[in-house]
């Protein structure tokens, strides 16, 4: 089973004045009208084969997230609370650990609920790249194909082409100054980090209890 996991625990600080604590980016429209950054990831998640999606989100934006759910038509949906925001990899650990607790075992598809995706049908054929992949116990990444030599995100290189498709991962580069990211882009074989990830829950719970 494929299940999408919305991580939508964003504190709102990016883009102040319009974004702020109470009411971060992801509960905004500012892309598409009538729809909000996390309405619109819910409903390009849709487009797959996969179970309906668990969000994470914040405690004190539980409100926020329950009725963005509502006016979509999904109030069941399962929204998991953080007390405290711990970045990444712990949310993502809360997700996992409540699949195993359900004697399941999914691969995870997590995503940030603040991305835009212009084209939705590119997205979902790399998630079914990846899909056997990560049912193979492997833990993938989605690269995104820089445009400029942005120094403000992670860069991922390349590596060897799998027989599977996809490709290894050489290494992560966080953030690199702007000459740097510059030479990474004339090379050719380096990508954005998009945050978005897909594993079986078992996995990504032996490598935190490997490498935490």
């Amino acid at each position: 089973m494929l299940q999408p996991v919305i991580m939508a625990g964003g504190s709102g600080s990016r883009l102040w004045p319009l974004s702020r604590q109470l009411n971060p980016k992801q509960f905004l429209s500012l892309l598409e009208p009538g729809m909000t950054l996390l309405q619109a990831t819910i409903k390009r998640s849709q487009g797959l084969d996969a179970a309906a999606p668990r969000l994470i989100c914040n405690e004190e934006h539980r409100f926020l997230a329950a009725e963005q759910l509502r006016q979509l038509g999904m109030e069941d949906t399962d929204i998991l609370l953080e007390s405290v925001g711990r970045n990444t990899a712990p949310a993502i650990a809360l997700a996992a650990l409540h699949a195993i607790a359900e004697g399941e075992d999914p691969v995870l598809l997590v995503l940030a609920a603040d991305h835009l995706m212009r084209d939705t049908a590119a997205f979902h054929a790399s998630v079914q790249t990846a899909l056997p992949l990560a049912q193979a116990g492997k833990l993938v990444t989605f690269g995104i194909v820089p445009t400029r030599p942005e120094s403000g995100y992670g860069y991922i290189e390349q590596g060897s082409a799998l027989p599977e498709g996809g490709f290894s991962v050489a290494r992560f580069v966080e953030k690199p100054d702007a000459a740097t990211a510059g030479e990474y882009i004339r090379q050719g074989n380096y990508f954005w980090n998009s945050g978005m990830f897909m594993f079986r829950a078992s996995v990504y719970l032996a490598e935190l209890e490997k490498y935490r």
